[in-house]
């Protein structure tokens, strides 16, 4: 039979899913884009993606999961080319962790206007254009550390805030979780919160001994708002004598380096999220979306303070060790 000129027209420029209507498995390709692809927190992303990919094989439907970022976190211009390049491939779908809650909305807005469908993860953007969001609640988190920061210090000392970079919506509201909590501790002074770390260890290493130069005497406790900068301020609490707690130090997130110091007393609390979940949700609710199903708009994926007392507890340890080599295969 042959096919009308609209109609031909109209299944050439279908985007690449199968959804077959004679038995056959349905099939979707989806792009999965981290701010990163260095830190041990993204291949957690990884493996949850895969995790789910795994999962959904298993019930029938194929699911072609393709993971591309940038290797830097501050490289947003190639963020965006990933995403415009995945639009141009026609993917059936795209899970985003968006480095700049600005600078990614204008791409997420043309995968909308092309129907292809956003989840954002991670970290939150300036848009209305996604599906959903599936994150931790960081302000949260940030409120989490203060309240822990108090507790340690007694209600009285000097912090400092390590920040990370402008522009990164998750690290802003773990910041502003943190000032606000510890704004209700009158004894607690705040004598540097304007400093940021970047997006290595290098530049974070370098931004913490240049804030121990200045504050290393007077400091009593230190919260830096992800994992990198975590390991870096321990590290340049280490080369000054100020480590073991001399100098509270509270992190985000469990990178293997960051239970190695909390493990060794060197970091006195983090704030654990699970990026396995949040990998696997991200991919989850974009293939429930794409086979019709109702989606919610937020997808909470949970945050805990871990500290040296409950990290070898049961369900702790399944956030701090997660079995990424099982599927990142």
């Amino acid at each position: 039979m042959k096919l009308p000129l609209r109609l031909f027209l109209s299944v050439l420029c279908t985007p690449i899913m199968t959804i077959s209507s004679l038995g056959q498995a349905k099939q979707y390709t989806i792009a999965v884009i981290p701010k990163g692809t260095t830190h041990e927190f993204w291949k957690s992303i990884n493996a949850g993606a895969f995790k789910a990919r795994e999962e959904l094989a298993a019930k029938g439907t194929k699911v072609e999961v393709i993971w591309k970022g940038p290797l830097r976190e501050d490289d947003r211009d190639q963020q965006i080319q990933v995403v415009e390049n995945f639009i141009s491939r026609r993917v059936h779908g795209i899970v985003l962790a968006p480095l700049d809650s600005q600078a990614l909305a204008r791409p997420v807005l043309t995968a909308s206007q092309a129907k292809i469908p956003v989840v954002v993860i991670d970290s939150g953007l300036k848009s209305d254009k996604h599906i959903s969001f599936v994150a931790t609640d960081n302000h949260k988190g940030g409120q989490l550390a203060a309240a822990h920061m108090a507790k340690l210090l007694e209600g009285k000392g000097n912090v400092i805030l390590l920040r990370y970079a402008v522009g990164s919506a998750s690290t802003e509201a773990r910041e502003a979780g943190f000032l606000e909590e510890l704004g209700k501790h009158p004894g607690i002074k705040l004598i540097s919160s304007d400093q940021y770390a970047g997006a290595t260890r290098e530049t974070a290493y370098q931004a913490s001994q240049n804030l121990l130069n200045r504050f290393g005497r007077q400091v009593n406790g230190v919260f830096c708002a992800n994992e990198p900068s975590t390991i870096a301020m321990t590290k340049a609490l280490r080369d000054i004598g100020k480590a073991g707690g001399k100098v509270k130090m509270i992190g985000f997130d469990a990178g293997s380096q960051s239970v190695k110091d909390m493990k060794s007393g060197d970091v006195q609390g983090l704030v654990v999220q699970n990026p396995v979940l949040m990998g696997y949700l991200g991919v989850i609710t974009l293939v429930n979306h794409l086979e019709g199903k109702k989606v919610e708009k937020m997808v909470d994926t949970g945050v805990v303070l871990v500290t040296p007392q409950t990290m070898d507890t049961a369900e702790v340890k399944e956030l701090l060790y997660p079995p990424l080599e099982k599927y990142l295969k």
